[in-house]
Protein backbone atom coordinates (compact mmCIF):
# COMPACT_ATOMS: atom_id res chain seq x y z
CA UNK A 1 0.00 0.00 0.00
CA UNK A 2 0.96 3.42 -0.92
CA UNK A 3 0.98 6.15 1.94
CA UNK A 4 -1.23 8.41 -0.44
CA UNK A 5 -3.82 5.78 -1.31
CA UNK A 6 -5.36 4.40 1.64
CA UNK A 7 -7.13 0.96 1.34
CA UNK A 8 -10.37 4.00 2.07
CA UNK A 9 -9.48 6.03 -1.17
CA UNK A 10 -11.62 7.06 -3.61
CA UNK A 11 -11.02 8.28 -6.78
CA UNK A 12 -13.39 10.05 -8.86
CA UNK A 13 -13.31 10.54 -12.79
CA UNK A 14 -15.12 13.51 -14.20
CA UNK A 15 -16.59 11.08 -17.00
CA UNK A 16 -18.97 8.56 -17.42
CA UNK A 17 -17.06 7.40 -20.40
CA UNK A 18 -16.30 3.61 -19.79
CA UNK A 19 -12.83 3.90 -21.30
CA UNK A 20 -11.56 6.55 -19.44
CA UNK A 21 -12.94 4.98 -16.70
CA UNK A 22 -11.12 1.73 -17.09
CA UNK A 23 -8.02 3.53 -17.69
CA UNK A 24 -8.03 5.07 -14.22
CA UNK A 25 -9.19 1.83 -12.65
CA UNK A 26 -6.21 0.05 -14.42
CA UNK A 27 -3.31 2.43 -13.17
CA UNK A 28 -4.58 2.92 -9.87
CA UNK A 29 -5.25 -1.27 -9.29
CA UNK A 30 -1.50 -1.86 -9.65
CA UNK A 31 -1.05 0.83 -7.07
CA UNK A 32 -3.55 -0.45 -4.69
CA UNK A 33 -6.56 -2.93 -5.43
CA UNK A 34 -9.01 -1.74 -2.97
CA UNK A 35 -9.12 1.73 -4.54
CA UNK A 36 -12.20 3.38 -5.40
CA UNK A 37 -12.69 4.38 -8.35
CA UNK A 38 -16.31 6.00 -9.24
CA UNK A 39 -17.28 7.66 -12.18
CA UNK A 40 -19.31 11.01 -12.24
CA UNK A 41 -20.22 12.97 -15.24
CA UNK A 42 -19.40 16.16 -14.89
CA UNK A 43 -18.90 19.40 -17.56
CA UNK A 44 -15.65 19.95 -19.20
CA UNK A 45 -16.11 23.75 -19.62
CA UNK A 46 -14.94 23.87 -23.13
CA UNK A 47 -15.88 22.76 -26.40
CA UNK A 48 -17.17 19.83 -27.59
CA UNK A 49 -14.30 19.08 -29.26
CA UNK A 50 -11.44 21.04 -27.49
CA UNK A 51 -8.60 22.60 -30.03
CA UNK A 52 -4.91 23.16 -28.76
CA UNK A 53 -3.54 21.48 -25.49
CA UNK A 54 -4.26 24.69 -23.46
CA UNK A 55 -7.79 23.93 -24.12
CA UNK A 56 -7.74 20.51 -23.42
CA UNK A 57 -5.75 20.67 -20.16
CA UNK A 58 -8.73 23.24 -19.11
CA UNK A 59 -11.19 20.80 -19.68
CA UNK A 60 -9.57 17.91 -18.13
CA UNK A 61 -8.85 20.05 -14.93
CA UNK A 62 -12.48 21.27 -14.55
CA UNK A 63 -13.73 17.75 -14.76
CA UNK A 64 -11.11 16.96 -12.37
CA UNK A 65 -12.14 20.02 -10.18
CA UNK A 66 -15.75 19.25 -10.78
CA UNK A 67 -15.35 15.58 -9.82
CA UNK A 68 -13.91 16.15 -6.08
CA UNK A 69 -15.92 18.99 -5.57
CA UNK A 70 -19.08 16.76 -5.88
CA UNK A 71 -18.17 13.81 -3.96
CA UNK A 72 -17.01 15.08 -0.22
CA UNK A 73 -15.56 11.52 0.94
CA UNK A 74 -13.36 11.78 -2.30
CA UNK A 75 -9.47 11.63 -2.06
CA UNK A 76 -8.68 12.53 -5.53
CA UNK A 77 -10.52 14.13 -8.89
CA UNK A 78 -9.67 13.13 -11.94
CA UNK A 79 -10.32 15.02 -15.57
CA UNK A 80 -9.47 13.29 -18.55
CA UNK A 81 -9.71 15.15 -22.05
CA UNK A 82 -9.04 14.84 -25.68
CA UNK A 83 -8.24 17.14 -28.28
CA UNK A 84 -6.64 18.14 -31.68
CA UNK A 85 -3.90 20.70 -32.25
CA UNK A 86 -3.56 22.54 -35.63
CA UNK A 87 0.20 21.30 -36.95
CA UNK A 88 2.87 23.87 -38.83
CA UNK A 89 1.90 21.76 -42.18
CA UNK A 90 -1.99 23.12 -41.57
CA UNK A 91 -2.84 19.02 -40.50
CA UNK A 92 -4.48 18.00 -37.41
CA UNK A 93 -2.73 15.69 -34.47
CA UNK A 94 -4.40 14.25 -31.60
CA UNK A 95 -3.89 15.43 -27.43
CA UNK A 96 -5.33 14.35 -24.43
CA UNK A 97 -4.38 15.25 -20.90
CA UNK A 98 -5.46 13.70 -17.73
CA UNK A 99 -4.98 16.24 -13.96
CA UNK A 100 -5.23 14.94 -10.78
CA UNK A 101 -6.57 17.07 -7.90
CA UNK A 102 -6.43 16.46 -3.97
CA UNK A 103 -8.20 18.34 -1.31
CA UNK A 104 -5.12 20.13 -0.27
CA UNK A 105 -5.33 21.72 -4.44
CA UNK A 106 -2.49 20.31 -5.25
CA UNK A 107 -2.31 19.17 -8.54
CA UNK A 108 -0.85 16.64 -11.43
CA UNK A 109 -0.30 16.81 -14.96
CA UNK A 110 0.50 14.50 -17.87
CA UNK A 111 -0.41 13.95 -21.76
CA UNK A 112 -0.26 12.04 -24.10
CA UNK A 113 -1.63 10.25 -27.41
CA UNK A 114 -0.07 12.92 -29.88
CA UNK A 115 -0.27 11.59 -33.85
CA UNK A 116 -1.11 13.12 -36.91
CA UNK A 117 -4.77 12.59 -38.45
CA UNK A 118 -5.67 11.76 -41.47
CA UNK A 119 -6.98 14.76 -44.14
CA UNK A 120 -10.24 13.47 -44.52
CA UNK A 121 -10.58 13.64 -40.61
CA UNK A 122 -8.96 16.46 -40.39
CA UNK A 123 -11.25 18.44 -42.73
CA UNK A 124 -14.47 16.85 -40.78
CA UNK A 125 -13.28 18.40 -37.51
CA UNK A 126 -12.90 21.32 -39.08
CA UNK A 127 -16.51 21.80 -40.55
CA UNK A 128 -17.39 21.31 -36.94
CA UNK A 129 -17.19 17.53 -35.95
CA UNK A 130 -16.27 16.08 -33.06
CA UNK A 131 -12.87 13.12 -33.42
CA UNK A 132 -14.97 10.76 -32.39
CA UNK A 133 -17.70 11.01 -34.66
CA UNK A 134 -15.48 12.11 -38.08
CA UNK A 135 -13.49 8.94 -37.07
CA UNK A 136 -17.33 6.63 -36.85
CA UNK A 137 -17.92 8.39 -40.67
CA UNK A 138 -14.92 7.57 -41.70
CA UNK A 139 -14.81 4.04 -40.40
CA UNK A 140 -18.08 3.61 -41.28
CA UNK A 141 -18.33 2.16 -37.39
CA UNK A 142 -20.31 4.05 -34.17
CA UNK A 143 -19.00 4.46 -30.45
CA UNK A 144 -15.18 4.98 -31.61
CA UNK A 145 -14.76 7.71 -28.48
CA UNK A 146 -16.60 5.34 -26.06
CA UNK A 147 -14.59 2.43 -27.35
CA UNK A 148 -11.32 2.10 -28.92
CA UNK A 149 -11.01 5.39 -30.39
CA UNK A 150 -9.51 7.35 -33.34
CA UNK A 151 -6.16 5.38 -32.14
CA UNK A 152 -7.35 1.89 -32.14
CA UNK A 153 -8.87 2.83 -35.72
CA UNK A 154 -5.68 4.36 -36.86
CA UNK A 155 -3.22 1.75 -35.76
CA UNK A 156 -5.17 -0.70 -36.76
CA UNK A 157 -5.75 -2.21 -33.38
CA UNK A 158 -1.95 -2.17 -31.97
CA UNK A 159 -3.15 0.12 -29.44
CA UNK A 160 -6.73 0.95 -28.45
CA UNK A 161 -7.52 4.23 -26.34
CA UNK A 162 -7.52 2.86 -22.97
CA UNK A 163 -3.96 1.46 -23.05
CA UNK A 164 -2.94 5.05 -24.75
CA UNK A 165 -4.83 7.22 -22.19
CA UNK A 166 -3.23 4.34 -19.24
CA UNK A 167 0.03 6.25 -19.36
CA UNK A 168 -0.69 9.82 -18.80
CA UNK A 169 -2.57 8.71 -16.24
CA UNK A 170 -0.15 7.43 -14.31
CA UNK A 171 2.03 10.68 -15.35
CA UNK A 172 -0.73 12.61 -13.64
CA UNK A 173 -0.25 10.94 -10.35
CA UNK A 174 3.09 11.04 -10.14
CA UNK A 175 3.23 13.93 -7.50
CA UNK A 176 1.83 11.47 -4.99
CA UNK A 177 3.58 8.57 -6.29
CA UNK A 178 6.84 9.99 -6.12
CA UNK A 179 6.04 12.25 -3.46
CA UNK A 180 9.85 12.90 -2.47
CA UNK A 181 10.97 13.92 -6.36
CA UNK A 182 7.65 17.04 -6.28
CA UNK A 183 8.16 18.39 -2.59
CA UNK A 184 9.11 21.72 -2.65
CA UNK A 185 12.65 22.96 -2.58
CA UNK A 186 13.92 25.54 0.12
CA UNK A 187 16.47 27.60 -0.58
CA UNK A 188 16.20 27.39 -4.09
Amino acid sequence: MHEFFPDDAVVVVGSGNPVKLAAVRAVLASVNAAIRVEALEVASGVAAQPIGDEVTQAGARQRAQAALAAIPGAHFGVGLEGGVVHTADGGLRTCAWCVVVDRSGREGLGGSLSMPLPDRVAARIAAGEELGHAMDAEARTTGTKHGRGAVGILTAGLVDRQRAYEPMVAYAFAPWLAPAFYAPSVGR
